[in-house]
């Protein structure tokens, strides 16, 4: 019978590739840690690994055994979490993963309400930006995900929370700051900020400069919010942002917005879950966030 146990040792010898790291992490002898996988060899009649030199490496059957202790392992901790918060009087956990920088922003501006609603909810939020959120849903690493692209999948469940205008942030006495409307051509002579996100899911590429052939004359990633705007302001860059957080870092700054195009470009924030936690009410009710 695979144990609990089992799915630990396998993940920390791929993790280690040692007996003597694996055995440390568990706090098990060697010998035992040997024995216990041995054992489970013999009732299963396959090899779970090989030695490669010193080191040991994983066979397909035990890759395999890894791929489903990846998938069952954040469940049964999550669930003893989730337990001992019972205990203690809570009512649970919701981990939040995000996919953007705005989906942070947005996230900032209604985070309190949602914990005053819900004092004994424990909230922890995962800040990886370029992390596979639907992956992580469905091996139950976080509970929703905060995203503009929702990947659609049997059991999913996305809400729409937030549609916003992409918009060009130029300093006050840039040139471009006197226009309304910004063109790909525009920013042919630009150096561009953006956040540090691969190009194929920055918007401003994607939909506005890549079809129309355009390349800014430099692009330059930032990870912090406030200094991009910083250096937006000091006429060291442009760059492109949600209204509602040009709006909130704008004023202060003498900023100002411009829309990509005639027709502007927009997008929408999604709050994705699994659908059986939908009956869990705090899960719910973040859901419906807006």
């Amino acid at each position: 019978m695979i144990e609990r146990a089992h799915l630990s040792i396998v993940s920390a010898l791929a993790r280690h590739g040692t007996l003597t790291k694996a055995a440390e992490e568990l706090c098990l002898t060697q010998s035992a840690l040997s024995h216990m996988v041995r054992r489970l060899e013999s009732q299963l009649d396959v090899s779970l690994w090989k030695r490669q030199g010193r080191r040991l490496e994983l066979t397909e059957a035990g890759r395999h055994l890894l791929r489903i202790s990846e998938r069952v392992l954040p469940i049964l901790e999550q669930a003893e979490r989730t337990l001992t918060q019972f205990g203690q009087g809570k009512r649970g956990s919701l981990r939040i993963g995000m996919e953007c920088h705005p989906c942070y922003e947005w996230l900032l501006d209604r985070v309190a309400t949602y914990l005053r609603k819900w004092p004994d909810v424990d909230l922890d939020v995962t800040q990886r930006f370029q992390f596979n959120g639907v992956e992580a849903l469905i091996n139950n690493q976080i509970d929703v995900t905060i995203t503009p692209d929702p990947v659609y999948r049997p059991g999913l469940h996305y809400h729409n929370v937030l549609s916003y205008e992409l918009l060009l942030v130029v300093a006050a006495d840039h040139p471009l700051a006197a226009k309304q409307v910004a063109e790909p051509s525009d920013f042919g002579a630009e150096h561009l900020l953006s956040y540090p996100v691969a190009r194929d899911r920055l918007d401003v590429f994607t939909r506005f400069l890549i079809p129309a052939s355009v390349e800014p004359a430099s692009h330059r990633e930032v990870e912090a919010t406030e200094i991009m705007l910083q250096l937006v302001a000091a006429g060291r860059g442009v760059t492109t942002l949600p209204a509602y957080m040009l709006h909130k870092y704008g004023p202060s700054l003498g900023l100002s917005g411009l829309r990509l195009g005639n027709e502007g470009l927009f997008n929408t924030l999604y709050l994705g879950c699994r659908e059986e936690d939908l009956e869990v009410d705090y899960i719910a009710a973040f859901t419906r966030l807006t």
